[in-house]
């Protein structure tokens, strides 16, 4: 009961109430759009080669009907988990935790080889990145743990436990792919940090991530090799600072509004431009203008997904908006900043640009749970 009103009759506090069916619109239209766009640029950035070569069959839309096939179904999963009551996700996130990491455990040694590292688990056409499944599994499983253990998190012991959820498929994925590692580690730090009553452990935890980090990169001495170019590209213009600096002349030739859609000249010469590389071919095509207005996607989308975060109708909804938004944002930005030269070169797709069928598939199911939180929103 509160204070009394002008009649002498008390006040009764209004509870805050909950909006069923009201989905964040912003949320799917700028998804969707992105999605769009990425098809479309795909296309523009992958036609010459495809159509110049055997491998590709000689077929200009090879890439874009597939990444085409896996829109539809990463739309239909999309749908599907706008539907389903985030809190439904509960009874699964142990089993998808535990199932990551036995995936991630196979990789060493079924594991398909690619660029050198091996990072796809397959059987036949069926094949698919475990890393991208762990950032499922751990927003599920990371949220849920921090709901149900909150007061221990208030004690050093009872945090460590929480980081050792984190650091095992962190540690796991850093054998083999150390950008997903640094993406996931963010991703659950940041869930860490929003959950956690005490933040000077956070503090504490740098202490030992930094040297730590220090030490992955002293072991791997291919890692000192691309700080190297990243500090200088033009050591080695022909070699590993090749695709650096072909990238930057295609962000560079852009200008303010590109030479136009699909009339790319880098995309003969970047590696890979589809796929981790695609935003200097944005940049080439559509001029800072198109850049900028991708950043500005991703900026709204980034947004929406904190207001989200702060207005989920309970503390489980509260951290996976966290996690979904904070893998967006931070995967973005590191795939913006190898582009630009701003940060090493690392291999990140930018998300729903980018080629990619696994990527696509979990982000867009990210987004159908992020859209089923905003259906219940506190006013």
């Amino acid at each position: 009961m509160g204070r009394e009103n002008s009649h002498g009759r008390p006040k009764i506090a209004k509870k805050r109430r909950i909006k069923p069916d009201s989905f964040d619109f912003t949320v799917l239209f700028v998804a969707l759009t992105l999605m769009l766009f990425g098809v479309v640029m795909i296309f523009s950035a992958s036609y010459y080669t495809t159509m110049t070569s055997a491998k590709y069959k000689y077929d200009m839309f090879y890439f874009l009907k597939r990444q085409g096939v896996w829109v539809i179904l990463g739309t239909m999963a999309m749908i599907f988990c706008m539907h389903v009551p985030y809190n439904f996700w509960k009874r699964f996130a142990l089993l998808s935790y535990w199932c990551s990491n036995f995936f991630l455990l196979l990789l060493p040694f079924i594991g398909i080889e690619a660029g050198g590292q091996k990072r796809w688990l397959g059987v036949g056409m069926l094949q698919f990145q475990p890393s991208e499944f762990t950032k499922l599994a751990l927003v599920l499983y990371l949220s849920l743990y921090i709901v149900n253990h909150r007061m221990e998190l208030a004690n050093l012991k009872g945090f460590l436990k929480a980081v050792g959820i984190l650091a095992l498929p962190v540690c796991l994925i850093a054998v083999s792919n150390f950008s997903s590692a640094l993406l996931i580690l963010l991703m659950g730090l940041t869930m860490l940090f929003i959950g956690s009553p005490k933040i000077w452990y956070f503090v504490a935890s740098a202490a030992l991530i930094v040297p730590a980090g220090a030490l992955a990169v002293v072991l791997f001495p291919y890692r000192i090799g691309r700080i190297r170019i990243w500090l200088n590209p033009w050591s080695d213009p022909t070699g590993k600072g090749f695709q650096t600096i072909q990238g930057l002349y295609a962000v560079a030739s852009g200008g303010i509004f590109g030479l136009g859609l699909g009339q790319s000249r880098q995309k003969t010469f970047v590696p890979e431009s589809h796929n981790d590389i695609i935003f200097a071919i944005i940049c080439e095509e559509l001029g800072i203008i198109g850049a900028a207005l991708v950043i500005i996607l991703f900026a709204v989308l980034i947004w929406r997904g904190i207001k989200i975060a702060m207005n989920a109708k309970d503390t489980y909804g509260t951290l996976m908006a966290t996690g979904i938004t904070s893998v967006i944002a931070f995967q973005a930005i590191i795939n913006i900043g190898v582009v630009t030269n701003t940060i090493p070169n690392t291999g990140q797709p930018l998300p729903f640009i980018s080629y990619g069928g696994t990527s696509l598939l979990f982000l867009t199911i990210m987004i159908g749970l992020l859209m089923n939180i905003s259906r219940y929103q506190k006013e």
